[in-house]
């Protein structure tokens, strides 16, 4: 049976919330959180870079949000010891399945925007 086939009784939807559902999507709820998680699936970035990808986002957001994540295990922020110093975030292999795990849900965005236009 497919995921888009499957039938959600009562009894596993239980399941799923006692599994951690509830904490993933709140974690990937928080505004700007999902973009921030996203910017990270190129790879290593230094703070600009976030920045620019993530266009609207405040610099006191984009430091909060890169804290949380990396608080969450899911960015890595690395001091390169240069001059000036540069300070790159990346994915972790968490935060790669994470990425992973969110493209059928972003599949499903983008049918359900083509639908209602």
């Amino acid at each position: 049976m497919t995921f888009a086939a499957a039938h959600i009784d009562e009894d596993m939807c239980q399941e799923m919330l006692a599994a951690g559902i509830l904490p993933a999507i709140e974690l990937i709820g928080r505004r700007w959180t999902s973009a921030v998680l996203l910017a990270a699936a190129g790879g290593a970035r230094r703070y600009g870079e976030y920045r620019a990808m993530v266009a609207g986002i405040s610099d006191r957001l984009l430091t909060q949000r890169l804290k949380e994540l990396q608080a969450e295990g899911l960015i890595e922020r690395t001091v390169v010891p240069s001059t000036p110093v540069q300070i790159v975030y990346s994915p972790t292999a968490a935060a790669r399945e994470l990425i992973a795990a969110l493209q059928p849900l972003s599949v499903w965005g983008q049918r359900r925007l083509l639908a209602k236009s």
